[in-house]
């Protein structure tokens, strides 16, 4: 190591640069990781829709459920939209090798979780059959273990679809990669209060937006438009969280 001091003494900046600049193995879960992605945009055509949700009536009746004791998170009713929708949309929830397209009995929804040396997907099994609540506790209990690093292989393999959500951490926009396995994936960014016209006026709403990476081979650009609208429609229509919850 060089010193750069006075008369070439080593200063502590000097082992900091050393130190940074030698190789570090990656950890096995960052290697698992770079191999799948690096697959899955090498071998699926990728396009993007995005979609803005008007999330200011949801949030209100979020508000109001907490002051009841009853608490959701925002993630909870994007979860339960993307299930109700995948259910429309069976091609969403499907899957090609690029000879034969397999159609998914189940939505096995895969849930991104962020820890602290990468990224797991736990997958909450059969989510059509879940109830809101159901969904919200299993979700919830399998990020849990994500990050306590007490998941089992079956808990995070054979997802059909995936949600990755980065709402919580300030997010105008952004696409996710399509996890192999998969025909699309929905990131969720944060929702944030803009300005916009309603029927003439210019009025303040909390507005999020959406995108879904479709692979191109099975996924039509109008059904992932048309899917992404169909999970903006259930989040802006208070009245079906008023009779889930």
């Amino acid at each position: 190591v060089r010193g750069t001091g006075d008369g070439g003494r080593l200063m502590v900046a000097d082992i900091e640069r050393a130190v940074r600049r030698k190789p570090v193995a990656m950890s096995r879960l960052r290697q698992v990781i770079a191999k799948r992605l690096v697959e899955s945009k090498q071998t699926i055509p990728h396009f993007y829709v995005t979609v803005a949700v008007d999330m200011t009536g949801l949030m209100g009746l979020r508000a109001d459920l907490k002051a009841r004791g009853v608490n959701y998170s925002v993630n909870d009713f994007i979860l339960e939209a993307v299930v109700l929708s995948l259910d429309e949309f069976p091609v969403v929830n499907s899957v090609t090798n690029g000879r034969e397209v397999a159609w998914r009995g189940d939505v096995d929804l895969g849930v991104a979780v962020s820890i602290d040396n990468g990224l797991l997907v736990p997958v909450v099994r059969a989510a059509q059959l879940l109830t809101l609540a159901e969904l919200r506790d299993q979700a919830k209990a399998l990020a849990l273990k994500a990050r306590d690093g007490k998941l089992t292989p079956d808990e995070m393999t054979g997802s059909s679809f995936t949600v990755s959500n980065m709402g919580m951490m300030n997010v105008e926009n952004f696409s996710a990669i399509i996890n192999p396995g998969e025909a699309a994936i929905l990131a969720v960014s944060s929702a944030r209060e803009q300005a916009v016209v309603v029927d003439g006026k210019v009025v303040v709403r909390s507005i999020m937006k959406m995108t879904l990476s479709a692979d191109h081979r099975i996924v039509d650009g109008a059904t992932a438009a048309t899917f992404t609208n169909a999970v903006r429609q259930k989040l802006e229509n208070i009245e079906l969280w008023r009779a889930l919850v």
